[in-house]
């Protein structure tokens, strides 16, 4: 590939809300960039950037897409088969290998343990990010913890609203280090664009403070002016109310997560050290009252729970 070869940028998940940010942040900077997502094709997420339809599992289309792209933001879809997740992996690796691919930065969507879990939602993540980085290719990894814009949601806001209660499938005394979308899309970017220094590591990244589940409480009670408190879900009971949206094999996967929080997490599990994040990726994370203070939470009044 030349190096006068102008940047070109393709930001995967595209339709969903991560790789949305990800892609309005490109487009607010002014780079080139399309969107993939495995579904439909249709507007990326709040972006005006139009989305092809890629499936990982085509190998052919997928090398298709990444023509003449330099710059790649990687996710996986919601999938929790080993097999199918070495697969997507396998396919990324050599769709950048075979098309030049310059940086690719590859989003765990939740941080990676140490040591094996046993459950599938950290596991394929582990898989496909060891594949990645053994590949030779310039990987950047981001492992962030969980995302403040869940707490936005149907699934969480109106209780939070109408009752005062902040309900999260999490144990009270757990730090969680949570992180706004576009903080994410900002590193994402910043790791796509920045030094060599970045090449083959993973870096934990997280929002400007770590907090427990009652101290998340307290901010949301700070800004909103109102009492909340903070309910500490059995995850079983949150895997019922997902798997009967989505289905148990999902309601699986995702709630696995919050049972290994339960049982095995230790108080560095959800957190990263935000000057560290700042220092390494050259951005300012959002304050977390300043992000609870810029939501238009009103919208989920008397909507139910």
């Amino acid at each position: 590939m030349s190096d006068a070869q102008p940047e070109r940028y393709l930001v995967m998940g595209a339709t969903g809300a991560q790789g949305g940010a990800v892609l309005r942040r490109l487009t607010a900077l002014g780079r080139t960039a399309v969107g993939i997502s495995r579904g439909a094709a249709s507007g990326a997420a709040g972006s005006s950037v139009a989305s092809r339809a890629v499936d990982l599992a085509d190998r052919a289309g997928l090398c298709r897409a990444f023509e003449g792209v330099t710059r790649v933001a990687a996710s996986l879809p919601l999938v929790y088969e080993a097999e199918v997740a070495a697969g997507y992996a396998a396919n990324l690796v050599h769709a950048a290998r075979e098309t030049g691919v310059r940086r690719l930065v590859f989003n765990t969507n939740l941080p990676v343990p140490p040591a094996p879990t046993g459950y599938p939602a950290f596991e394929t993540r582990r898989l496909a990010e060891e594949a990645l980085m053994a590949s030779g290719l310039p990987v950047t990894v981001l492992r962030p913890p969980l995302y403040l814009d869940n707490l936005f949601g149907p699934g969480h806001a109106p209780a939070l609203v109408n009752d005062g209660v902040l309900a999260f499938p999490l144990p009270e005394s757990l730090p969680v280090s949570w992180m706004s979308l576009e903080d994410m899309a900002a590193a994402t970017v910043a790791a796509l664009e920045g030094a060599d220094e970045l090449v083959g590591g993973a870096l934990r990244v997280g929002g400007a403070e770590a907090v427990t589940g009652p101290r998340l409480a307290a901010v949301f009670e700070e800004v909103l002016g109102r009492e909340v408190r903070f309910h500490s879900m059995d995850p079983h009971d949150f895997e019922a109310a997902v798997s009967a949206v989505l289905g148990p094999e999902l309601g699986a996967g995702i709630a696995g997560g919050y049972h290994w929080a339960r049982a095995a997490a230790d108080d560095s599990s959800f957190t990263a050290d935000p000057d560290s994040v700042e220092k390494h990726l050259g951005i300012r994370l959002t304050p977390l009252r300043q992000w609870i203070a810029a939501q238009p939470w009103n919208q989920w009044a008397h909507s139910g729970s």
